[in-house]
């Protein structure tokens, strides 16, 4: 049976912790570093070690993976244990830009570390159970390497050499995430102006949200994908005319009860450019182009 692979886990807020509890009870030898040490007291006391400095946290780990703030934090971690790094795969599980993503690769690799850029796509309860995935991008060697040790925290998805794409795959999902909850949110304050409570509002919206992804993609999501490649767009049932003008009643009577617009003008906005473009009878999948190449602001 191969030695479990040795494991650097920085930063201990819950993903941190949730992925040092799921490598050591997977049987690996896991070292962890925290900026404020008794945030690892639980993983400690379940077997893992607590390193005292990050140079030592990082020489005891063939993989090194970085849950922290940004990647400026990986900077500002990492910036005294330098010489501790070649030989050594950095796996950064944090969130920043596509161009921060790509610079760290490239200071990774001028200190002899491979790189791996990473998104779980769960949180933190979930990590390690069958429900949680992650993508990665970067170095594919590496990636190799360690896929056993990574699938571990959760089914590991390559994206390519380019350690940006991983990163744009996290934020892409977080886009659709943290705009739903928006629309929740306005939602429930549109309905609130006329004494709708949550607690009724809710359940009901709900049956609509779960029967979204039949609405959108009637012939299936590959389908609906491959026509937004080829830049098809009909709009049979759902024209940007008829949501615009959906969106146009939405911002109205956003702006008559007096709750915030700003959302609802947003999306009116993305069918107006549309519309005015001249694809007013195509379908809503149109507004990706005036999303891809905004007008400057006047």
């Amino acid at each position: 049976m191969p030695t479990p692979t040795s494991v650097t886990v920085l930063g201990q807020g819950p993903m941190g912790q949730a992925m040092a509890h799921t490598l050591v009870d997977a049987g690996h030898p896991v070292t962890v570093w925290n900026r404020t040490p008794r945030r690892a007291d639980g993983v400690v006391a379940a077997g893992a070690r607590l390193a005292a400095t990050p140079s030592d946290a990082v020489a005891a780990g063939d993989l090194v993976i970085l849950s922290l703030t940004d990647y400026q934090a990986m900077w500002d971690v990492l910036g005294d244990a330098a010489a501790s790094l070649a030989g050594r795969t950095l796996a950064n599980l944090s969130s920043d830009t596509p161009d921060k993503t790509r610079e760290a690769a490239a200071w990774a690799a001028s200190h002899g570390a491979s790189f791996l850029t990473g998104g779980v796509m769960v949180p933190a309860p979930m990590v390690g159970t069958d429900l949680s995935y992650a993508y990665y991008s970067g170095d594919a060697e590496a990636f190799d390497a360690h896929r056993a040790t990574l699938a571990r925290i959760g089914e590991p998805r390559f994206l390519g050499d380019d350690p940006g794409r991983a990163q744009l795959m996290y934020q892409a999902h977080l886009d659709v995430f943290l705009t739903t909850l928006s629309g929740f949110a306005h939602a429930t304050a549109l309905v609130g102006s006329a004494g709708i409570t949550a607690e009724t509002f809710l359940p009901e919206v709900m049956q609509l949200f779960q029967a979204i992804p039949d609405m959108i993609a009637e012939d299936g999501i590959d389908k609906l994908g491959a026509q937004i490649d080829a830049g098809e767009h009909p709009g049979e049932g759902s024209s940007n005319i008829m949501m615009g003008a959906t969106a146009d009643h939405i911002h109205a009577a956003s702006k008559a009860v007096g709750i915030d617009a700003s959302l609802p003008r947003a999306v009116q906005a993305h069918y107006r450019r549309a519309i005015d473009d001249g694809h007013g009878t195509e379908g809503w999948t149109r507004i990706i182009d005036g999303i891809r190449t905004p007008r400057a602001s006047a």
